[in-house]
């Protein structure tokens, strides 16, 4: 398969891996909810949201995930120098360190699919954003392939993190005002 191919696939199948590590952790969001609600809501909302879960994760996260470590293999085994770059050490690192992230999201998955998950709908809010820095991160090690403005890099996803905390904790607040209206 040519390299042009390979790098394709490998591209669709990261979105789709990001799309359901950003999704499973909303509907983990929802099911934290769900079970705060009164026992109608709860005996409909919580069974759905576990279902879908579970078809999201096994169905459409776990084989993009995999998918995407197999094709990113076959891209560097088709040019082995890019392992000999910096930009490269640091984008492995990170994937690594995206993997570890999947890894510990299973974890969460299963404990809210048996309902001993002990992480606020807050806590998973800015789980959530953790896949957001992978991203960015990654994309731009890729696309700039260089390591040379770390301070710059460094500096950007300080501020992203610091304003993606401050969008949550504005939102919070704000729900609460309105649910004690």
């Amino acid at each position: 398969m040519s390299y042009a191919v390979l790098k394709a696939l490998h591209i669709i199948f990261v979105v789709t891996w990001f799309a359901g590590l950003f999704y499973i952790v909303r509907l983990l969001i929802y099911i934290q909810e769900g079970n705060q609600r009164n026992d109608a809501e709860r005996e409909i909302l919580v069974p759905q949201l576990k279902l879908m879960s579970r078809r999201l994760w096994m169905g459409i996260t776990w084989p993009s995930a995999i998918i995407t470590a197999l094709l990113g293999t076959s891209l560097v085994w088709q040019i082995p120098g890019f392992l000999q770059q910096p930009w490269m050490h640091m984008k492995l690192a990170l994937v690594l360190l995206l993997y570890a992230y999947h890894g510990y999201t299973h974890r969460l998955v299963s404990q809210c699919l048996n309902d001993t998950c002990r992480m606020s709908s807050y806590g998973l809010r800015m789980w959530n954003e953790l896949a957001t820095l992978f991203l960015f991160g990654i994309v731009f090690l890729v696309v700039l392939k260089t390591t040379t403005n770390w301070m710059w890099f460094g500096s950007g996803l300080l501020l992203l993190t610091v304003g993606l905390a401050y969008a949550i904790a504005r939102y919070k607040k704000y729900r609460q005002k309105n649910e004690n209206d």
